[in-house]
């Protein structure tokens, strides 16, 4: 096992977490306040269409459609895996996996910082701000109470993570894809500041991450699911 690669990315990580002290680099800010109005300025009742398509994005329902489509991503990483049990080699990436965002979620909210959303943000200063939430006529979500990091975007950074370590290069290029794709929607809509994906939900996961997955932790778990199976001698273990 090298320390190279972990320590390189938790220096990324903790860079970005540095880019985030304002009075070293005051670009967040600024940056986010010009997304957050780049956008918000399009959510009106002259486009929509545009606003039904992003309140959609803002649903329960894309939600689930998210998650379809992470393990139609983790079924076909199975299915271009033909190493003989690789039924409980999966499932037990998949149970790690599903483990360690449960883990990151508990660290998510012990955290000692947090922020409303940019619409309760600019609503609370006084300022005009385009709700989808009162231009459409479904359930939909354009706010949070706190907003930061982006819990969305880390268990996408999760999952991307973890078929970058164990599936292939086309399903890991999936998953990352994921990521932008995913979790633009909350920032569109000002549900998310830019910064609670891009820096927050990336930051945290690029000091943990690399610490469970290329170190033997991660693999160590899988490998032992694997021969747990095969010591009891379940349907397609080796």
């Amino acid at each position: 096992m090298s320390l190279r690669p972990i320590l390189l990315l938790n220096l990324i990580g903790l860079l970005l977490l540095l880019s985030w002290w304002q009075t070293l680099a005051p670009f967040w800010p600024a940056l986010n306040a010009w997304v957050f109005h780049a956008f918000n300025q399009t959510l009106t009742a002259d486009n929509l269409g545009w606003v039904n398509l992003v309140a959609a994005l803002n649903t329960r329902t894309f939600d689930a459609i998210s998650f379809l489509v992470m393990v139609a991503v983790l079924l076909l990483a199975v299915s271009r895996d033909q190493r003989e049990g690789r039924l409980w080699h999966w499932f037990g990436v998949g149970f790690v996996m599903l483990f360690s965002a449960g883990v990151i979620a508990l660290i998510n909210n012990e955290l000692p910082y947090g922020h409303p959303s940019p619409t309760l943000y600019f609503q609370s200063l006084g300022e005009p701000v385009n709700l989808t939430t009162q231009l459409v006529n479904f359930s939909t979500k354009d706010t949070a109470g706190n907003s930061f990091p982006g819990d969305h975007g880390m268990m996408l950074m999760v999952f991307a993570a973890f078929m970058m370590r164990f599936a292939d290069r086309p399903c890991a290029i999936l998953a990352a894809a994921m990521i932008p794709l995913f979790s633009l929607p909350r920032i569109i809509a000002g549900g998310h500041w830019l910064e609670d994906v891009f820096m927050g939900s990336l930051s945290i996961s690029l000091l943990l991450l690399p610490w469970l997955l290329l170190t033997p932790l991660a693999p160590g778990a899988v490998a032992a699911i694997e021969r747990l199976a095969s010591r009891l001698d379940l349907p397609f273990s080796r």
